[in-house]
């Protein structure tokens, strides 16, 4: 069984210091495990991008994440089922849709077209077709930043438990100086909840 990456984190405090300490200089597990798992995707010619906390690094934010989050296509994940199971990755259990690198044992989870964020349930933003949304990043494909930031404020406006993915939209506008209007690139859906975190985090940082 696969030690996983969660736990080898819990494990050793030293270790896991090291790996936050290597994640910013793109030597963690993580970074690896994205950089193997996407190489393998563009080899078999899979339609993917990068989503969630490693698409943030890639947008100019840098968190540290225990996980890869991919977006693919209802084939696509079939496909990834077929040809990388038992060949380096492992389903974190039977049936799963993810996968975890056996090598790192970080897990890869993926997302797919046509779902929803957040609750699940349908609503206005879906998982885009990857082929519509990536953009080339370092040699990765990520999904562009109007998609990232729907992607999070929709799951932090529906999902229990998701309030992080409204906090990592405050910090994007924050790090990146993104404008207000930038909610214009946005689905109407979440133009709204744009604008109420931009109008908060320019309060947050008004002098005085």
């Amino acid at each position: 069984m696969i030690a996983t990456y969660e736990q080898r984190l819990d494990a050793d405090p030293k270790w896991a210091l090291r790996e936050g300490s290597m994640h910013f200089e793109e030597r963690s597990a993580v970074h690896d495990t994205l950089r193997r798992i996407t190489s393998r995707l563009t080899e078999l010619a899979i339609p993917h991008a990068v989503v969630g906390g490693m698409a943030m690094f890639f947008h100019g934010f840098r968190r540290f994440t225990e996980d890869v989050d991919i977006l693919v296509t209802r084939a696509g994940l079939e496909e990834i089922h077929r040809r990388l199971e038992g060949l380096g990755y492992v389903p974190p259990f039977q049936g799963s849709k993810n996968l975890r690198d056996a090598e790192s044992g970080v897990k890869i989870e993926f997302l797919v077209t046509g779902e929803y964020p957040g609750d699940g349930k349908p609503k206005p933003v879906a998982f885009p077709d990857p082929t519509t949304v990536a953009i080339e990043m370092d040699g990765v494909a990520v999904v562009g930043l109007p998609t990232l930031l729907e992607l999070k404020l929709t799951s932090g406006m529906t999902g229990p438990g998701r309030l992080r993915d409204l906090g990592d939209v405050e910090q994007l506008i924050s790090h990146l100086k993104l404008p207000r209007d930038f909610a214009t690139k946005l689905n109407p859906y979440v133009r709204s909840k744009y604008e109420e975190l931009w109008d908060g985090v320019q309060r947050a940082t008004a002098p005085g």
